[in-house]
């Protein structure tokens, strides 16, 4: 996948990604965000990866000032399409670079459906943790949920799934690991009772916790909560994780090291 890049799979599959998630309830979600939103510092919200507005539409009906960054024309299209989503700022970007206007600050930047795992290196996810704690006013929050990797599922670094069958549809995933890279290049391959077979290329670059909470404190993050779930089910190392960074209301001081005595 050399061509591959931050909006590729949007651009592919903004059509059926609704159809295809449409068994995603985004209530926990909305109800835990809107939560965090109402104990934190005043200020707009600006959602990550916004898409067609999965989540970013139901938050912004409960009265949030929502902003969105997404590299993918077709997928914003499709939320601006959709009731109230005309009303949500959108900027076309990368989310590394996290700009959606210049002289923003935002109580709270969130990223859903582990879609933070698309920026493709650990260069980039470092930056874009840099970038929005520069964002955040202090006490703001960066929401991050994010699937916890489970390399027990492939045999010689390699998988293939099947997500859907029924009489006029079979869509498959198959998916190779590069442990080295921490990176999963799979695609999802529809095949239709006409016999149509539509492939839908995904890449991602996996984390582990202990490596976001890192990422966290390079970018002077302190981490206040981890769940396992939208619900705030404990944390139990496997399945999905949401996890809330926050700034701190003072600056704090680097540690100096030890000195040895002698």
């Amino acid at each position: 996948m050399t061509t591959y890049g931050p909006e590729t799979y949007g651009e592919r599959n903004a059509d059926v990604y609704d159809e295809w998630h449409a068994d995603l309830d985004p209530t926990d979600a909305v109800r835990c965000l809107t939560e965090l939103i109402g104990d934190g510092p005043a200020g707009p919200v600006l959602e990550l990866a916004v898409g067609t507005g999965r989540v970013t539409i139901p938050l912004a009906e409960q009265g949030i000032d929502l902003r969105g960054v997404d590299s993918s024309e077709a997928m914003v299209a499709r939320l601006r399409a959709k009731p109230g989503g005309e009303r949500i700022p959108v900027t076309i970007g990368d989310m590394v670079d996290v700009e959606p206007g210049t002289d923003d600050r935002f109580a709270m930047v969130f990223v859903v459906f582990t879609t933070f795992f698309f920026l493709m290196n650990q260069e980039d996810q470092v930056r874009c943790f840099a970038n929005v704690a520069r964002r955040l006013v202090p006490g703001g929050r960066f929401v991050l949920e994010c699937v916890v990797p489970d390399l027990a599922r492939y045999q010689r670094n390699q998988s293939v799934d099947a997500h859907r069958v029924d009489h006029e549809h079979v869509r498959l995933v198959a998916v190779r690991h590069d442990p080295v890279n921490q990176r999963f290049d799979g695609q999802h391959i529809l095949i239709g009772g006409d016999g149509q077979v539509r492939l839908a290329p995904v890449s991602m670059r996996y984390a582990w916790p202990s490596e976001l909470d890192l990422m966290a404190r390079m970018a002077g993050l302190e981490r206040r909560h981890r769940w396992g779930g939208w619900r705030r089910e404990p944390y139990v190392g496997t399945g999905t994780h949401v996890t809330v960074y926050e700034k701190p209301t003072q600056p704090t001081q680097p540690t100096q090291p030890t000195q040895p005595t002698s």
